[in-house]
Parts: structure tokens; C-alpha cells; sequence
């Protein structure tokens, strides 16, 4: 992992707002009409389609009358979801466009008045948001995106008190998805892993930060900073072909057409692209 931050670490964070104000994340995940209540139905359903494991990992109801910190929301998918299900919701980015298009997203579906959504830098929320306390911290694919993602954790651990539950995602370094970067495109070049990883991982591609981690260096990534893992399973690998996906269709990729689903299953919690952990005070 310490190779990883050297190599992540002197990336400004405007390269990084930039890359996903360009292309907010989900953003093409409907042909409809931007902004339009079908066209966040479609994003939901395509989002939870493909990773069926976010609905299982959040636990959308169990934050009845609950107060959420979601760390990253890109364009609101999962933030609608906890506010739908009754949850108090305070959201940051630091992404203007993804920020601009959640907004939407709440008015759309009349959750707004639940949603409080904030720019801020994960890495200092401390300065756009006072610490409070939080009953579930809430970061799904976004610190491993930041180039100081133990400065984004420390920052957590500062709305975090005896009872709260912290639930992060991050990329699995084993995984089928790693494997396949280096083999293919990066032609097993793997003393460039750290770089083929970051620009290969997103649909656009050429993200400027992307670390992965070990269970064992995740694990200690949250421990340094004073959270108790009670939970870590790994997630999701992506069957379908590229080309047909782009355009709304699902087609399994040959390799797992072949591959029985209970066995397909066993893969995906043994080298799945993502690692979920949670963790408590």
C-alpha cells in the first residue's frame, strides 16, 4: 500500500473534481432525458441490476429515523435510497456536476426536505461541516479515489461516536477485475499495476486516483483510525460484454456464460472488485 500512496499522493484534488465533473459516475446508465423521474429509474434499476450486493451491503431500511453521512454521492442513486427508506440524510461530493444532478434526484422523487447535500473535500469535511454525530457513515466507491484516503477516514472518525456504524467500499487488489487490467490492456506489465488499475477502473477512462487494497491493508486503513471491523466481504464481478452493455443490453461475456451460477457466486466472494467493510466505534 505505501507504494500505492507515493505514487497517489502528489495528484491535486482539482484533477481529480475535474475527472468527475467531466463525466459524473452512473451518469449514462439511461438514454432517457437527464433529470426526468424516468430517467433516475432507470439509472436505479441498472445500478442495483448489475450490483445487487449495494442494496444487501447498505441496508437501506434498517436507517428508519436514522441520521446518515454519505461520503461521495456522485448523482444521488444510494441518497435517494436511505431517504426513501426514512433516513435523515446529510451527502457530500466534490463534484459540482454529480452535486447538481443529486439535487435533481431528491426534488424528483420528494425526498428533498430529508437530504442535505454539501460540497466538501472528504479529506477535510471537518471545515464544510461541523462534527456531529451520525448513527451510519456511508462511503461506497469514493475513497479510494481521493489521494489521501487515510486523511478522508480521519476525517470520518470525527462524526463518528460509541454506536456508529461506518460501511466502506474499496477495490480489492486480488481480484478477477486487477487480474484482468494487467493481463489484457496492461499486456502483464504488474511493477505498473498502480497506474493501469487507476486509468483502466472507471467506464471513462484515465481516472487520475484509484488505489485497491488487501483485506489485511483495508482492515488496517480503518483500525488506524480508531474503527472496529466487524465485517469484510468482497463483491462483484462484472459478467457482461462491454460493447453491448453500452448500449443497455446484457450479454455475459463467454467465459461466464460457461460458468454455473452458484460457482460464479463462490468466484465473486473470493475475487471480487469490491471490498466491503464495516465497521464500528
Amino acid at each position: 500500500m505505501k507504494a500505492a500512496v507515493e505514487r497517489f499522493s502528489p495528484v491535486p484534488l482539482e484533477v481529480v473534481r475535474d475527472f468527475w465533473n467531466s463525466r459524473p459516475c452512473n451518469i449514462r446508465h439511461s438514454p432517457r432525458q437527464l433529470g426526468t423521474l424516468e430517467y433516475f429509474e432507470d439509472v436505479r434499476q441498472r445500478k442495483y441490476f448489475v450490483e445487487p450486493h449495494i442494496p444487501q451491503f447498505a441496508e437501506f431500511g434498517r436507517w428508519d429515523g436514522r441520521r446518515v453521512l454519505e461520503i461521495g454521492c456522485g448523482i444521488g442513486t444510494d441518497t435517494i435510497s436511505f431517504a426513501q427508506a426514512g433516513a435523515s440524510v446529510t451527502a457530500i461530493d466534490l463534484s459540482e456536476r454529480s452535486l447538481e444532478i443529486a439535487r435533481q434526484c431528491a426534488k424528483v422523487y420528494g425526498v428533498a426536505d430529508r437530504v442535505r447535500f454539501i460540497r466538501a473535500n472528504a479529506e477535510r469535511l471537518s471545515e464544510s461541516l461541523s462534527p456531529e454525530p451520525f448513527d451510519l457513515i456511508y462511503s461506497f466507491g469514493v475513497i479510494h479515489h481521493t489521494p489521501h484516503p487515510e486523511f478522508a477516514i480521519a476525517e470520518m472518525r470525527k462524526f463518528a461516536v460509541p454506536g456508529t456504524t461506518l460501511k466502506v467500499m474499496v477495490y480489492n487488489r486480488y481480484s478477477w477485475r486487477v487480474f484482468a487490467i494487467v493481463v489484457g490492456s496492461g499486456r502483464g506489465r504488474f511493477w505498473n499495476l498502480d497506474q493501469l488499475v487507476s486509468e483502466l477502473s472507471e467506464a471513462q477512462t484515465g481516472c487520475p486516483v484509484t488505489y485497491s487494497y488487501s483485506r489485511r491493508a483495508a482492515r488496517q486503513l480503518l483500525q488506524h483510525h480508531g474503527f472496529n471491523v466487524v465485517g469484510c466481504r468482497v463483491e462483484h464481478i462484472f459478467p457482461y460484454r462491454v460493447e453491448e452493455y453500452t448500449h443497455y443490453r446484457y450479454v455475459r461475456q463467454w467465459k461466464f456464460q460457461v460458468i454455473p451460477p452458484p460457482l460464479f457466486r463462490w468466484l465473486e466472494r473470493r475475487v471480487g472488485w469490491h471490498l466491503c467493510l464495516t465497521a464500528r466505534v
